[in-house]
């Protein structure tokens, strides 16, 4: 999977505390620099006074300011089943490639036997992989062997069996019936910083999928450029907690 910061808020921590410092301000703040917005700060800098007041924010869960800063990711490869987890999440937008548009009749299956076009889960490759829910632990390599040739014929044959219904003129729509769901697809997300840090509750945590952890993470790497004071801070005392921040 591959993920690239299409587009994010410019200054994302200054609105933050522009928005939170708007509460307790008689004055209107738009007219005011950012430097008397934060007077009475504990800090010396501007920068210390950001981090003093997002971290009172974080601490003391006035989670509102942070819905105004935006990042879009585009993402490369996510699963079918990725997919349907994380687009059940409120407050993101998304947009999915078609498969009812897009025809995958150029892949060779022989190529999706070895990777291509399907995502291939750690469990089918290696012995010692635990998953939830999973019966028993780890296995041997002729059990682990007998999963890889299972996986791989499967997905080759049901590309294979794709493409056949589509040279038999069944439309694209209908014939990706027969695809597996672990079909990749390129998505492109939005979501705000309070967003971003509630699925990094519920799906960075350990219980979570393995894929859908690793974009989880992967996305907040790229938070931590963008916002960094924000999820520094995040990282740093809130991760892991299940603090439940959806609006």
């Amino acid at each position: 999977m591959d993920i690239q910061l299409l587009e994010a808020t410019p200054n994302p921590e200054e609105v933050i505390c522009r928005a939170a410092r708007n509460d307790y301000m008689s004055e209107y703040g738009a007219e005011q620099s950012f430097e008397s917005v934060m007077e009475g700060i504990e800090g010396e800098t501007t920068e210390e006074k950001q981090r003093t007041l997002i971290s009172h924010l974080l601490n003391h869960g006035h989670f509102g300011p942070f819905e105004h800063v935006q990042a879009t990711v585009h993402v490369k490869g996510m699963s079918r089943s990725c997919m349907a987890q994380i687009t059940r999440h409120r407050h993101v937008s998304f947009d999915v490639q078609s498969m009812r548009y897009v025809a995958f009749d150029d892949v060779d299956p022989a190529d999706v036997r070895e990777g291509e076009l399907v995502v291939t889960p750690p469990s089918a490759t290696d012995p010692d992989w635990i998953g939830r829910n999973q019966k028993g632990g780890a296995v041997d390599e002729e059990t682990v062997e007998k999963r890889r040739e299972v996986f791989a014929e499967s997905v080759e044959r049901a590309v294979a069996d794709y493409q056949e219904l589509l040279d038999l003129g069944m439309p694209p729509e209908d014939a990706r019936f027969v695809l597996p769901i672990g079909t990749e697809v390129n998505v492109v997300m939005s979501l705000n910083a309070r967003m971003l840090m509630h699925i990094a509750d519920m799906r960075a945590a350990a219980d979570a999928q393995w894929e859908i952890r690793g974009l989880t993470e992967d996305i907040l790497a790229l938070a931590e450029e963008w916002c960094p004071i924000t999820f520094e801070q995040y990282e740093a005392t809130m991760k892991n907690r299940k603090n439940r921040l959806a609006p």
